[in-house]
């Protein structure tokens, strides 16, 4: 009986859906420390395809900020998300329009606004692995913190012009910008928080050496003295570059860049906890 009541109550715990997804990979995998130790490349599922005039785009880039350039004129023409020019008439008031770069800088300003559930929504429907913090801790299932989450991640203000095909779309352009420049399949990330014993699921703060779950996204700071503006707690871990969605640079936008932030795609992480 006893084994049974914990199998169901595991069965409606969140961190343990693993849903189908677009990238050809388990879910349960690609959120493994595994992965992490020894990963591979992901795709999403025809984005590059759908989008074969932004390769071909950029295949003449000179660098990374010329890259930028290009990418970002393709998706004003392909979404609609160009701003007029100086002097010019403002065309007829329309409906606002999702972009991915409003949804960047939410996600910025708070992780836990609208903004920041769309995105946790697109890693759930592309990666498969479902998010385990939104103002609230996601655990079972229903609860008032899934209803909000929930509402949010459908938030027509932010959820509409085909967002998640957008995010597709810099997902891509920044795995394609990782391995045109350059870049190693894995880079030494750190990130600073306040709340460590919730998300620990062996080693100790004690050892200082841990295997975290971490949310579906996560922030990550490119040096650690950044990091610890965040939190008490800086944690060291190494993050496949196939897990980045965004880093400093990528684009040509001023306020993103000066975060000095990566997102990156979260899961089980093996990480080096140091306090202070």
């Amino acid at each position: 009986m006893a084994a049974r009541d914990n199998a169901q109550l595991l069965e409606h715990q969140p961190s343990r859906w693993y849903s189908t997804n677009l990238v050809g990979l388990p879910a349960d995998l690609i959120a493994s420390v595994e992965f992490n130790s020894w990963p591979q490349a992901l795709a999403i599922g025809g984005a590059r395809e759908a989008n074969a005039g932004l390769f071909r785009l950029l295949a003449d880039a000179l660098d990374q900020a010329d890259a930028a350039d290009r990418f970002a004129h393709y998706m004003d023409a392909v979404f609609g998300l160009e701003k007029p020019e100086p002097g010019q008439p403002r065309p007829r008031e329309r409906r606002f329009r999702a972009s991915y770069l409003k949804l960047l800088q939410g996600w910025g300003f708070d992780s836990n606004s609208p903004q920041g559930a769309v995105l946790k929504g697109w890693v759930e429907s592309r990666f498969g692995i479902t998010p385990s913090f939104h103002k609230a801790p996601l655990e079972r299932y229903p609860s008032p913190a899934w209803t909000g989450f929930l509402e949010e991640k459908f938030n027509s203000r932010f959820h509409n012009n085909c967002i998640n095909m957008q995010l597709d779309v810099l997902y891509e352009f920044c795995q394609w910008s990782l391995a045109r420049f350059g870049h190693p399949a894995k880079q030494i990330l750190w990130r600073g928080t306040n709340h460590m014993e919730e998300q620990i699921l062996s080693g100790s703060l004690r050892q200082r050496n841990c295997i975290m779950r971490l949310n579906n996204l996560v922030s990550f700071s490119l040096d650690a003295e950044r990091a610890s503006e965040f939190g008490d707690w800086v944690l060291k871990s190494e993050v496949p570059t196939c897990k980045l969605l965004f880093f400093p640079g990528l684009l040509n936008d001023r306020v993103l860049n000066a975060e000095g932030e990566a997102l990156v795609i979260g899961g089980l992480y093996r990480v080096e906890a140091r306090y202070g």
